[in-house]
């Protein structure tokens, strides 16, 4: 009896460890970055914008060099090359510089709605989804919903 009632102690108390074990660690979840992108409408709509601008700077060099090839002096072509090359580095800076701002603001969006879901969750960490080998949480879909639902 005595063994029993031991046997029971020691049964409930791993019981008790083990539960209290998987609540404390919710494991690893992972993402897939750009399926992310792919479902978040500001990520595309930001995506638009720069591929624009892209489409701007090159509209421009092609002006230019139809601009260039109507030149019929050498020192017009010459002046036209450097007034054309600064031009051309405030646009490429500017593309640059758009570029970068809707990068950061797009990973920054995705990254508070997955510190969410990792809270909701009661996950450990996120990683990408190309690191897990096997296990883990896919919470892909989760993060997307909460980008579409304002964060």
């Amino acid at each position: 009896m005595k063994n029993l009632k031991l046997a029971m102690a020691v049964l409930g108390c791993g019981l008790l460890l083990s539960g209290a074990t998987q609540a404390i660690a919710g494991g690893i979840g992972y993402i897939d970055y750009q399926k992310v992108q792919a479902g978040y409408p500001l990520a595309q709509q930001a995506i638009k914008e720069v591929d624009a601008k892209a489409l701007e700077l090159q509209q421009f060099m092609v002006d230019k060099e139809k601009q260039y090839k109507a030149l019929d002096t050498p020192l017009k072509k010459q002046n036209f090359e450097e007034a054309t090359a600064k031009e051309l580095d405030a646009k490429q800076d500017a593309y640059i510089k758009l570029k970068s701002q809707k990068e950061e603001m797009v990973f920054n969006n995705i990254q508070a709605a997955a510190k969410k879901v990792l809270v909701e969750q009661h996950l450990d960490a996120i990683v990408d989804f190309r690191v897990i080998f096997v296990g883990g949480v896919d919470i892909t879909d989760q993060v997307i919903q909460k980008l579409k639902s304002g964060v």
